[in-house]
């Protein structure tokens, strides 16, 4: 999938589709979804969980794990995959 891209969504930004590496959002979007809990978690706590799910070609020790956490929460949440809790800190969970 070298150079494959796909389109990605912001909850924030409506309408905005922007396009990213297709193998390192697959990658990091499997593992989020492997390591997150019904009842919610941190994007800390995500980010750190999904790093040992990570295929080491795509994120050397764990490299830009945390921007593509953030690209992956944020695309999936527009697409209602993964929905946002009113807690502080704010905490995500499956829909």
């Amino acid at each position: 999938m070298s150079g494959d891209k796909i389109p990605v969504e912001n909850v924030n930004v409506p309408g905005h589709v922007t396009n990213v590496d297709a193998a390192k959002y697959t990658a990091m979007k499997d593992a989020m979804l492997n390591v997150m809990s019904d009842k919610g978690m941190t994007a800390k706590d995500i980010k750190e969980a999904a790093k040992a799910h990570l295929p080491d070609d795509l994120f050397p020790g764990g490299a830009t794990s945390g921007w593509w956490q953030k690209c992956v929460q944020l695309d999936l949440e527009a697409k209602g995959v993964v929905k946002r809790h009113a807690t502080k800190p704010l905490t995500f969970s499956k829909a």
